[in-house]
């Protein structure tokens, strides 16, 4: 009998939640919808195109990553086979979302799903503990099975001002945060779209037009999405994280659309909400704020593997997608005694936001440190080093610590930081009353509505900002070098010059960045290569190509070995998969094409023609004819790559095609 034979799914392993207690089995006919989350295509990782490379169309996503028709129809196929409804499939998604008994749904996915109750706010959410299995004949096809337990996952990292004091003079409305961090002027994000993840809380349009008439704006067109059922429901706490959002979006980048996608608080929720956002062709967000996460150990390591690779497709097509990175301080508020970083924040592929305490007014700054408000219990940024995320190529070079527990290279968090301290926090207006709110909440959508300003005033999308921003540095940000994000006495960490685990980067000077990111692919833009101009012997004669665009050369890009272990990877490559791939996609970039690329000889094999190898290496591919009559390809002048990829590319093989050896045959 066809999927018949069972194996355990990677990673998908529940723990009994803390304060849970089982009150009852799932009743056998209730009716459970599941998403399947599929492997890509091509087993190549995706890479970030750098705010000066082509990004890739949706389509072209698609075509290259989306998941084979083949795989989706085996899913199907075990779909009918447990009698489960295909409510939904996606090729570009990734995804196949099935709906079923409970008693079908068991039997599927080997689970044993039960009701359990939160001692601490009596809720109710269906959960399971151990692993699931599937078939075998959807082993490493299927990377995630998401939706049978919903419990809650993220929380919103907004802080309300204990003293609620509208008009304090400390406090800022959303436009002068912006003016003192020298937002870009003259736009208003207006051809923008902006999405906004919300796993819970609601909006009333009547509040959004008094706040926004207030400040003498036009309320901004906003639209409510619906997924997995999720809605617009006003009344309850998280409507504060949800007003706060909207309102920093839309009061900075007034001129753009903004799209709340509305989603249940779990990690099948999440995920759907940003997979939905990223390929949303209708609305076609160019960023996307997320305010809401939870400890990296509280998720399970398929939730984690398959948000990663969401935020990862959207770097690919140019979606710049900004995190809160928590309101915990160093420990992420869990309560262990240990060092704890907010994840998604902590994916590589997030811009993550960390937290400041801000003081100024006009457009001076006259003050601003870590914010560490631990003490009077109104939170501390997040920050620290991910334990699950190996330290990224671009952040090689930023001083990122080890772990200090784990001793495990890791990502580093935040990246950027802003304004975050409610004691110095935002005016905004809540369920009809006015307030004063701060947190990390704040800082993603004051990013999200910088990046709409410049997305557009340079008429493209900035997309995945991380390899450009540490290739900037500091220089363009207000450097944080004060105050430290320790809220449990464990002593880490503390602000410093340059990035640091408090504030990253630091806080933006919105007009240096747009300037910064706004120039061309030109020759200040470019690295020479050291050592590649060819000496070519005075008797040779050098003559154009006949016909550049017609022929083909073949070249090999040769990589730096590895600067940072994978986890969780098996053997260690000898190249950076994440560097790999940006040399693909600066190929791809210039008409390449990659015909093979790999991590353990650290090659990148590429083919176009000469017109196009002119372009993507700075050079005049040539023909040099010797005295003897033979000819050879070779170009003038020296290699020249773009300056993300500059670090790790060590030479181009190919393009000097002259003999360099003699036979030594004895007749």
């Amino acid at each position: 009998m066809a999927f018949d034979t069972r194996t355990t799914l990677p990673g998908s392993e529940r723990k009994l939640l803390a304060g849970a207690e089982p009150v009852g089995a799932i009743p056998a006919d209730d009716v459970i919808r599941a998403t399947i989350y599929l492997r890509r295509r091509s087993p190549d990782p995706i890479p970030p195109p750098g705010p000066n490379q082509k990004h890739m169309t949706r389509d072209e996503f698609l075509q290259h990553h989306g998941a084979t028709s083949e795989d989706i129809a085996l899913v199907e196929r075990f779909a009918h086979e447990y009698q489960l409804t295909v409510a939904d499939s996606s090729q570009r998604k990734r995804r196949v979302i099935l709906a079923g008994t409970a008693a079908n749904m068991t039997k599927a996915f080997g689970a044993d799903l039960q009701c359990y109750k939160l001692a601490q706010t009596g809720n109710t959410f269906r959960g399971r503990t151990g692993s699931i299995s599937i078939p075998t004949e959807l082993q490493g096809v299927v990377i995630a099975v998401l939706g049978l337990d919903t419990r809650p996952v993220a929380k919103p990292h907004f802080r309300r001002k204990k003293k609620k004091q509208p008009a304090d003079p400390t406090t800022f409305t959303p436009p002068q945060v912006a003016a003192l961090y020298n937002y870009p002027a003259g736009v208003t994000g207006q051809g923008q779209t902006v999405g906004i993840i919300e796993l819970g809380g609601g909006y009333n349009t009547s509040d959004l037009q008094t706040y926004f008439q207030g400040l003498g704006i036009t309320p901004p067109n906003v639209t409510a999405v619906s997924v997995d059922g999720g809605t617009n429901s006003p009344g309850s706490d998280a409507d504060g994280e949800v007003m706060l959002d909207i309102e920093v979006v839309g009061s900075i980048a007034s001129g753009a659309n903004i799209a709340v996608y509305f989603t249940p608080n779990t990690d099948q929720g999440f995920l759907d909400a940003i997979t939905d956002a990223v390929h949303d062709a209708t609305r076609n967000p160019s960023v996307i704020s997320i305010s809401w996460g939870g400890p990296e150990d509280s998720w399970t390591q398929q939730s984690l593997t398959a948000m990663n690779s969401a935020l990862q497709d959207a770097a690919t097509i140019g979606v710049t997608v900004t995190i809160a990175a928590g309101d915990n301080g160093s420990t992420d508020g869990v309560g262990d005694g240990k060092l704890h970083v907010d994840f998604p924040a902590s994916s590589p592929y997030a811009l993550a936001c960390g937290g400041t305490e801000l003081t100024g007014s006009g457009a001076q700054i006259t003050s601003e440190v870590v914010w560490n408000e631990t003490a009077s219990n109104e939170g501390a940024t997040g920050g620290g080093v991910s334990i699950e995320f190996a330290l990224p190529s671009y952040q090689s070079s930023a001083g990122v610590p080890a772990q200090p527990e784990t001793n495990f290279v890791g990502r580093g968090v935040p990246d950027v930081a802003g304004n975050a301290d409610p004691t110095t926090g935002y005016q905004i207006r809540v369920d009809g009353q006015d307030e004063i709110v701060g947190g990390t909440s704040a800082v993603a959508p004051l990013w999200a509505a910088l990046v709409a300003l410049m997305n557009q005033q340079l008429g493209k999308n900035v997309g995945f900002l991380n390899t450009a921003i540490y290739q900037l540095g500091e220089a363009d940000f207000n450097d944080i070098t004060s105050g430290n994000n320790d809220d449990s006495g464990l002593g880490y960490y503390s602000a410093n010059a340059g990035w640091d685990p408090c504030t990253g980067l630091g806080s933006p000077n919105g007009a240096a960045l747009l300037a910064a990111l706004g120039g061309s692919s030109t020759t200040s833009d470019r690295v020479q290569i050291p050592g590649s101009s060819p000496q070519h012997s005075p008797s040779d004669q050098l003559t154009d190509v006949p016909d550049p665009t017609k022929e083909l050369v073949t070249a090999s890009l040769i990589l730096r070995h590895s600067q940072a272990s994978q986890p969780n990877s098996g053997p260690q490559m000898l190249a950076d998969p994440n560097e790999v791939s940006a040399v693909c996609t600066f190929a791809r970039h210039y008409g390449l094409t990659v015909l093979d690329s790999n991590f353990e000889t650290r090659t990148v094999k590429v083919q176009g023609n000469v017109q196009q190898l002119d372009e993507a290496f700075g050079v005049e591919v040539c023909r040099a004819t010797e005295p003897s009559g033979s000819k050879y390809l070779t170009y003038m002048g020296a290699i020249s790559v773009p300056r993300s990829v500059a670090p790790f590319v060590t030479a181009v093989l190919g393009l000097d095609q002259r003999p360099v050896a003699m036979h030594h045959t004895v007749r």
